[in-house]
């Protein structure tokens, strides 16, 4: 039984509100982790979960990742998601997504909604219908689109950060870096690092996907699974398929000097961070690397500007660069350093938020 309370301070969710409509057939979980900052902002999940309990633990880990990476972006948003229960290819329709869209308003922009994995902006458009806490819209309805292309572009900056460290030089030029998962943001990916002069070989449970980025890059290496692509000769292990990859097993087969992806909760468990070092395998914190895409949902908050955005996400090469100098100066794994660095911006501004003005 996963507990909802948390089993300290710092997975104490503030709301989780469960919701069904028995008629469209939706099935969904709505947590909102800390809104220190602001209202919570993080996408929906449409997902075939075994049960609802493995839906609730993925939910509340997500909302956690979100509070953390809203706060290391930079945002005035904390953290939250939401996960409906299902196969997208079969279950998603209008009246599903509208019900949703209820639910969301429900909790009166306490939540704001968008885009996750078996969700799209036209999904966003639908469930805006019901709802004004949406972003992640498409463009034609005055939305910033696909949220994949600025987390590609952030998690490529924080990739450059770690060559840095690594390196010496912030180039990936030369580099064989390995992609888990060629969808929707890694594909795009693949595209920065090629244009970068990355070798690049590549893994994917879709072979439509495997065979899009083939038919474009045909100089790509494909290989069978994720755990044969962490076994190969890398320089960057890249995940970007769902989270868990690195557990006590895989990190010791891994090879790679860098770990930077857009998946969110790579870690299996607390602790493989600490392995990681051990090995020494720089870690980029996957919710600072990955924050791209909410930085282009949140942008759209206030009439969407890519831009603009695109020079925010850009910051995530120094902030990535930031946090590992953190962690070399307090003798900690990266990944210790950024929640050190989230939790105190929540601390300290959620303090001054507390400030009554009167109104």
């Amino acid at each position: 039984m996963t507990d909802v309370f948390g089993a300290s301070h710092k997975d104490v969710h503030e709301q989780v509100v469960f919701c069904a409509d028995e008629q469209s057939g939706l099935r969904a979980i709505i947590a909102i982790h800390n809104t220190a900052l602001g209202p919570a902002l993080g996408g929906t999940r449409f997902y075939p979960y075994e049960s609802e309990s493995a839906a609730l633990a993925d939910v509340l880990n997500l909302a956690k990742g979100m509070a953390y990476k809203n706060a290391l972006a930079g945002l005035d948003l904390g953290g939250g998601k939401a996960v409906i229960i299902g196969d997208p290819a079969r279950d998603k329709s209008e009246a599903l997504l509208r019900a949703y869209g209820r639910f969301v308003e429900s909790l009166g922009g306490r939540y704001i909604t968008a885009c996750d994995v078996g969700t799209y902006s036209e999904d966003m458009d639908v469930v805006a219908r019901e709802s004004r806490f949406v972003t992640g819209r498409t463009t034609a309805n005055g939305g910033a689109g696909d949220s994949s292309i600025l987390t590609a572009f952030g998690v490529f900056q924080g990739m450059r950060a770690s060559a840095e460290r690594v390196y010496g030089t912030p180039s990936l030029h030369g580099r064989r870096v390995g992609v888990e998962g060629v969808g929707k943001v890694g594909h795009r990916l693949v595209e920065l690092l090629r244009e970068d002069g990355a070798e690049v070989v590549i893994c994917d449970v879709d072979p439509k996907a495997v065979e899009r980025v083939r038919l474009r890059h045909p100089e790509v290496d494909v290989v069978a699974d994720a755990r044969t692509l962490m076994a190969s000769d890398l320089d960057v292990f890249a995940p970007c398929a769902l989270g868990g990859a690195l557990d006590d097993e895989t990190v010791t087969t891994l090879r790679a000097k860098i770990v930077c992806g857009a998946a969110n909760n790579q870690l299996a468990h607390p602790g493989v961070e600490k392995q990681l070092a051990e090995r020494g395998i720089l870690y980029a914190p996957d919710y600072v690397v990955n924050s791209g895409g909410v930085i282009q949902v949140a942008d759209e908050i206030g009439g969407f500007d890519m831009e603009r955005a695109r020079s925010k996400a850009a910051q995530i090469y120094d902030t990535t660069l930031k946090i590992f100098a953190i962690a070399a100066d307090e003798g900690v794994p990266p990944a210790v350093a950024a929640d050190r660095l989230a939790e105190r911006r929540m601390s300290e501004v959620g303090r001054i938020r507390a400030i009554w003005l009167g109104h």
